[in-house]
């Protein structure tokens, strides 16, 4: 039987040549400026959505794939053999995962297909995604697969900050950040994905202390000097995400390290100035 092929959608915000290595196939969700639709990540980069942010009247929104899009995918895997592995954007941020499992069902291949949910999105999502096809690479079955992107998603933490709430609440993807709205003059949220929702973690006073405070949560939970798989997620400043990257580096063994500006749809919610970190601990 062919190896396992491992699907996911585009806002893992994974590397064209981490996909190419690997042959993780990705769908992508749509970005839509008024009457205006790009496919994320195929007809709009991470560069041209800020370029249109800043010259359009309207204010992006986001929609999910058509179960049609998996369905055109998983048939070709399906026919030339693959079992397959789909790994999406948390249930609790978008219908995408919804629109895999109809796509699954119509494709009425039972035990051909698992669907897992990341419950998380960017480079979060993405290193549960890299860690599930290099299982597959080494020829682990299905169940091994999805059971590795699981155990992986169980491990992840997220940390970031944004300059603004204002673009996660008008797209209603504050999850249980809503209490930090309206806060004092230049208290910065420091945020994380708990659950599978955007959640408070802290809150500073000053952009500048966003950093060493996101130091400190992630040793708390995990201790410094530990072997770690990281990926840091910035918008528009590559030099803060590197910045970020050397931090944490300073902190942890990264057997694994990646730099990766937001794409068009994270973007879209997070707005500009988010900076943030993915990381887990690599056992074994």
């Amino acid at each position: 039987m062919a190896r396992v092929a491992v699907v996911t959608d585009s806002t893992a915000d994974l590397p064209a040549e981490l996909r190419q290595a690997l042959g993780i196939r990705v769908v992508p969700l749509n970005v839509h400026f008024g009457d205006e639709v790009f496919k994320d990540g195929v007809e709009m980069t991470p560069e041209g959505f800020w370029e249109k942010l800043r010259q359009s009247p309207h204010h992006p929104r986001t929609s999910q794939p058509a179960p049609g899009d998996f369905l055109t995918v998983y048939r070709e895997l399906e026919a030339a053999g693959h079992p397959i592995c789909s790994i999406h954007i948390s249930a609790e941020m978008s219908g995408t995962l919804q629109s895999a499992q109809v796509a699954a069902e119509m494709l009425g291949s039972p035990g051909g297909i698992e669907v897992v949910d990341s419950r998380s999105v960017s480079m979060g999502l993405g290193l549960v995604v890299l860690a599930a096809a290099r299982a597959a690479q080494r020829g682990a079955s299905l169940p091994e697969v999805a059971a590795e992107a699981r155990a992986v998603a169980g491990r992840l933490q997220i940390l970031f900050g944004v300059d603004t709430l204002e673009f996660l609440q008008r797209n209603g993807r504050i999850g249980r950040a809503q209490a930090l709205v309206g806060g004092l003059l230049n208290i910065k949220p420091v945020l994380q994905v708990e659950d599978g929702v955007v959640a408070a973690a802290d809150k500073v006073r000053g952009r500048s202390r966003v950093l060493p405070r996101c130091l400190e949560i992630m040793a708390e939970r995990i201790p410094p000097g530990r072997k770690v798989a990281a990926a840091v997620l910035y918008t528009t400043d590559p030099g803060e995400g590197r910045a970020w990257l050397e931090a944490f580096q300073k902190q942890y063994q990264m057997v694994e390290r990646y730099l990766v500006p937001l794409g068009p749809v994270v973007a879209c919610h997070a707005g500009p100035g988010t900076v943030g970190i993915a990381m887990y601990e690599v056992t074994g």
